[in-house]
Order: C-alpha cells, then structure tokens, then sequence
C-alpha cells in the first residue's frame, strides 16, 4: 500500500515512523505544558527546541507551524510581569528550519506562510557598545526597533535579518538570498541578496512583469526603473 505515490513509512523506514510518534507526543506535551499568548492548532515542535517555559507566554503561535529541531526563539524583553504583549509572533503556515535563531526584544512577527531556512538569524535588537572601557557583556542590550516579515516570504540559508532601531519591514512575497545581511526595509516582491542586502529585482504586480533593482530603492510606493 503506498501514501499520496510514497511507500508507507513503516515499510520505508521503521523508525521514522517511531520519530513521528515522538514528534507529536513533544508538540502535545510543549502544547499543554507551555502558557503561550496563544497557539493554533497543528503545530509541530521538533525536539530539541531551545524555547523557554517561563518565557512563552510572550509568543504568539498560529496554526498549521513547523519548527524543526535546534531552533532558538530568544525573548530578550524584561519579562518580570506576567503579562505582556507578545514580542514573537509566527502566523498561519509558516516554516522554521532547522538552527534557526529568532530573538525578539519588541517584536519579530512573521506573516502567514513565511519560510525561514537553516542557520538563519532574526533579530530585533544588538549588544549595545557605548562605553569602550567595559567589555560588550557587561553593557547590555540595544533598544533595537521591530521586524516584520509579509506573507509568503522566504529567507535563505544562513541569511541575517537585524534592526537596529525604528522598523524593519519586508513586503509580501520577497526572497532573501542565503546568507544575505537585511538591516533595512524592502518593498513586497522583491529578490534581495548581498551583505549588505540590495535589491536585486522586483515584482511590479501593475505592469505583471520583473524590473531590475538598484542600491536606493527602499520604498514600498514606486518602482525602480527598468534598465535597457
């Protein structure tokens, strides 16, 4: 008997049907025992996950989410109170591969059906570095700014998306190239590569054809023109 053209796995593999098994019982378990601002319904959590309990309640789950093994969600927020607004919020859909690293200090919200590859970085804040006479460690935190990623995006393996104040947006539908540094916004369909991050080309969704990109071109609103 095969599955959707694929062999049973029982019959492919044995115990990737016993990781399956193991794989539910730790998203049930991580779904009962954590107190996250909310959460949908099947969501996969591999293990293992370095997410912590008394920090969950400042995220926000949607449903239908896979984050596989090794990710990191970082809550950097002072978190004394018991309640908050959550700083890490991943709607409907959306994909989190494996040694991700997403660390919030205001707010990292990833829209519906966003794709994040392996090894990335999402990061709303840095180490602050005012004082040259005291190491980094001992000086804290930035006040950082927030991200927000749109809809159907995807980030590239080993690609860093870091804001150090104000915004960070990135439109609907946009490509981060693997290992591509983002520290500012870019308009929705755009491919963006490079360190540090260029628009490549982009979507123009009126004229429903791709224009090439430049250096400047930041805003949401207007187009590049197209080379000849």
């Amino acid at each position: 008997m095969r599955l959707h053209g694929r062999p049973e796995i029982w019959r492919e593999d044995p115990f990737r049907l016993a990781g399956r098994i193991l794989l539910k019982l730790h998203s049930w378990w991580i779904r009962k025992t954590y107190p996250f601002a909310s959460i949908g319904s099947d969501v996969e959590i591999h293990y293992p996950c370095d997410m912590r309990r008394y920090l969950s309640h400042r995220i926000k789950l949607g449903s239908s989410i896979i984050v596989y093994k090794d990710v990191q969600f970082g809550v950097s927020c002072d978190c004394r109170e018991e309640k908050g607004d959550p700083v890490i919020i991943i709607e409907d859909g959306c994909i989190i591969v494996r040694r991700c690293q997403i660390s919030a200090k205001n707010c990292v919200h990833l829209e519906r059906d966003v794709i994040v590859s392996a090894s990335s970085l999402i990061m709303d804040h840095s180490h602050a570095y005012d004082d040259t006479t005291k190491s980094i460690k001992e000086q804290g935190l930035t006040q950082g700014g927030r991200i927000r990623i749109g809809e159907g995006s995807w980030i590239g393996h080993g690609a860093a998306i870091v804001c150090g104040s104000g915004e960070l947006t990135l439109g609907r539908n946009c490509v981060v190239a693997a290992n591509a540094l983002v520290t500012r916004s870019f308009g929705p369909y755009s491919v963006i590569a490079g360190n540090p991050a260029r628009l490549v080309k982009q979507f123009d969704p009126e004229k429903k054809e791709w224009v090439l990109g430049s250096t400047g071109f930041v805003g949401q609103s207007r187009l590049p023109k197209q080379q000849a």
